[in-house]
């Protein structure tokens, strides 16, 4: 009798013992890590907008920005150096991404930015807009975004806009690009009148 007894003992195991110490600092360590890495991302984003701390205050809507053309619901994605789409703009909040409300007009594109702040793009600023499928940080199906490029200051900017209804951005395409080489044919021919003006007067 006594063998049974004693393969019966060694078949029993205690119980493992859970080292919650362990566990505990490793859980800890994770999150510090996280935090770490929050962190530099936030310095990072700070610095970068600080670098691009001589972009001008953003326009603001005029008292009369003219009669709707299109209109357009959806998100904002950013901002980046016209033709460089991983290079962020984030001052000015042109780095929020945000909910949007676009409006064009003859005077040229109104975005309303519910939480984020708002700003207008003037006719003679706008230099065209395409489809594209991706920005700093926002990449989707071809087509997906509408990249219109405008000048502010001395710099030529991408601004990346998504409508609720993806099957708009074409005609938004077609209508901004109309209105820039109006705008600019309007520019160049009163640029080209007046220099002509002051050159028969000097004679």
């Amino acid at each position: 009798m006594i063998p049974p007894l004693i393969h019966l003992a060694e078949a029993q195991k205690s119980a493992p013992v859970t080292d919650w110490a362990a566990r505990i600092s490793w859980v800890v360590g994770l999150l510090a890590f996280v935090a770490f890495v929050y962190w530099l991302m936030r310095q990072g984003w700070k610095w970068r907008g600080t670098l691009q701390g001589d972009l001008p205050e953003l326009p603001a809507t005029p008292e009369d920005p003219g009669k709707p053309e299109l209109t357009l619901s959806g998100r904002y994605h950013g901002s980046t150096t016209a033709g460089q789409w991983l290079d962020r703009i984030v001052a000015r909040g042109l780095g929020t991404r945000s909910r949007v409300e676009l409006t064009l007009t003859d005077q040229g594109l109104d975005v309303v930015r519910p939480g984020a702040q708002d700003f207008f793009v003037p006719a003679a600023a706008l230099r065209g807009a395409r489809l594209d499928k991706g920005i700093a940080g926002k990449v989707l199906p071809e087509g997906g975004l509408l990249i219109v490029t405008w000048r502010h200051g001395d710099k030529e900017i991408d601004s990346g806009f998504r409508s609720d209804r993806a099957g708009e951005h074409p005609a938004w395409v077609a209508a901004i690009d109309r209105l820039s080489t109006t705008e600019h044919s309007t520019t160049e021919h009163h640029t080209s009148t007046t220099e002509h003006t002051e050159t028969e007067g000097a004679r």
